[in-house]
């Protein structure tokens, strides 16, 4: 009871952001997506290799390619492990 206690509290100290969250008709849940995208996208890379195969990474998951049907894309020698 004291866990819906919390949450009732915390919904009441921001009541109005609440509110606008019902009312409005913008939503962040594209923005989340794809915050959520990259995020998954980094840990599976973690400690493979640098920021800028990342970024092409990333960029490559936005157009639904795969890396190795886009190696034209890659100028700096990327291999294909």
């Amino acid at each position: 009871m004291a866990g819906l206690t919390t949450f009732a509290n915390g919904l009441l100290r921001d009541i109005k952001a609440v509110k606008n969250g019902i009312n409005m008709p913008w939503s962040i849940g594209a923005v989340e997506g794809h915050v959520n995208r990259i995020k998954s996208i980094k840990r599976q890379m973690y400690g493979r290799a640098c920021f800028d195969l990342l970024r092409k990474k990333v960029i490559l998951s936005q157009t639904g390619s795969s890396i190795k049907g886009s190696l034209h894309i890659f100028r700096e020698g990327y291999k294909v492990a």
